[in-house]
């Protein structure tokens, strides 16, 4: 270090700014009677963690975040007023988070084949406003796979197979399972490269340690594999994306939907659309799509609804488009186009933004509404490889985990950004690899692009962690105390 470095170093040490510390997570905010302090401005991070202990008395230190203005101090208090044209006469309000504590490697369950697809259920599952009404208990979480194999699985937390979904030949898929969901704790819906969206029974006997998925009804309107689908459980609707570059929208009940179209049944089943007959003792109903949307112009990877208001979707396409569409009138509100393909989509509410996942190893954030005067108000960095699979914080509006083909699941946090000549760009807060590698003895191996161990779901549930299942042929559960809300139990 030069000694005009030395002397700013020095000077900045010595200078002094007021600072207000505050916390919205009551166990650790200070009295009420704390005012402003005098601090230096030399003060990075761990001084004003170690600052902010002392004032609690903590008798464990507890690592902590430190927010300016929405935004994570990754500088000296000095570099932040200088950056952003602050005098030090000013009183800074400063509010302070607990720091993530990266999540631990919980369990990995084994399957013959690839996971494409992973759902939890549990007492505080998203989906937990089941119009069944229907009860879940805690301590029953339970686990869903969906595999390449063509089969659905369901486990329980000790890595046991509770129930496997039946083979082709008695209702079964016919092709990979690319998309399966929790409809409520006593049904399923899932979607396959064999064009079919499928309903089943789920029931549980011999004190949950066995189980049966049961064939319940049979959706066809695809002419193309399915890669997405989407549920809103209270209103009984689905949401898928197909490789015909459509949007289907269905109901899950047998009444409320459509006969199926006749040129897309199996031809064995061409003769009658009303069911299809199965070794004389499974006969599965089949019925079509209350709407197939059309406008975009290639695969659509995703669709989803929006978070809050059931009536709204969204699809990202192949076609480097992101579109909104009224469910009720099964028309096209909005189109937003991107600078590439997009793989994956989630929604954040709280700040009306929409996560898409893209072909080019980055993060789109898209805020859909009308007023929004440019595509892209955020671009998450990191990612090495296609991101295809997206899921938000259940504990932090800030919050969203990342699967991709590079192998690892990223976490981030919309308020670990800097500002450069692309704009807002996003950093991820933690990146959890898989856990596969290393019982291979091949943990230092960086395999190019993910090879062999591509993510190609996640999911985050607040009771059972972050669970990530991928072409390692395994369902992952990463689970940390400062990811899970120290709040709960």
């Amino acid at each position: 270090m030069s000694e005009g470095q030395d002397s700013a170093v020095s000077e900045a040490a010595q200078r002094q700014v007021r600072v207000q510390l505050t916390s919205k997570q009551e166990d650790i905010a200070l009295p009420e009677s704390t005012g402003p302090i005098l601090v230096p401005t030399g003060l990075r991070r761990y001084a004003l963690s170690t600052l902010v202990n002392n004032l609690l008395s903590s008798e464990k230190p507890i690592p902590f975040e430190f927010l300016i203005n929405g935004t994570f101090l990754r500088t000296s208090i000095d570099e932040y007023l200088t950056a952003n044209g602050i005098s030090s006469e000013t009183t800074l309000e400063i509010e302070y988070v607990r720091a993530l504590i990266p999540p631990l490697h919980i369990a990995s369950f084994q399957h013959d084949d690839w996971v494409s697809a992973t759902d939890v259920l549990s007492a505080t599952a998203p989906a937990a406003t089941w119009a069944s009404g229907a009860t879940f208990s805690k301590g029953q979480e339970r686990i869903l796979s969906g595999s390449y194999d063509g089969f659905l699985r369901v486990w329980n937390m000790s890595s046991e197979t509770i129930a496997t979904s039946p083979a082709a030949t008695e209702g079964g898929h016919t092709a990979s399972i690319k998309a399966a969901k929790f409809v409520s704790p006593n049904q399923i819906a899932s979607a396959s490269l064999d064009r079919t969206v499928r309903l089943w029974k789920y029931t549980e006997e011999d004190g949950g340690f066995s189980g049966k998925i049961a064939p319940q009804l049979e959706l066809y309107g695809h002419k193309s594999g399915i890669e997405s689908l989407a549920v809103h459980a209270p209103s009984n609707r689905l949401l898928t994306g197909s490789s015909d570059h459509n949007v289907g929208f269905w109901s899950t009940k047998k009444a409320d939907a459509p006969a199926a179209p006749e040129n897309l049944l199996p031809s064995s089943a061409a003769r009658s659309s009303k069911k299809r007959k199965l070794n004389s003792s499974v006969s599965v109903p089949q019925r079509g799509p209350l709407a197939l949307l059309s406008a975009h112009t290639g695969p659509v990877s995703a669709a989803i609804f929006d978070a809050r208001d059931s009536t709204v979707g969204y699809s990202a396409s192949w076609d480097h488009s992101l579109r909104t569409w009224d469910l009720v009138t099964a028309s096209l509100v909005d189109t937003r186009t991107t600078a590439h393909s997009l793989l994956s989509l989630e929604h954040l509410p709280d700040h009306n933004l929409l996560a898409a996942g893209t072909s080019a190893r980055h993060i789109t954030m898209i805020d859909p509404r009308a007023s929004a005067t440019t595509v892209a108000a955020m671009t998450l960095r990191g990612h090495t490889n296609a991101v295809v699979s997206l899921a938000r914080d259940p504990h932090s509006s800030y919050g969203l985990i990342s699967g991709s083909h590079d192998g690892t699941v990223r976490l981030w946090d919309l308020r670990s950004t800097k500002t450069d000549k692309e704009g807002v760009v996003g950093e991820s807060v933690y990146s959890i690899p898989r856990k596969s590698l290393e019982d291979e003895g091949k943990a230092e191996s960086k395999r190019v692009g993910g090879e062999g161990v591509k993510v190609f779901s996640v999911c985050w549930d607040e009771t059972v962690g972050i669970v990530s299942a991928g072409e390692d042929k395994r369902i992952q559960i990463n689970r940390g105390e400062g990811v899970l809300s120290s709040t709960k139990e």
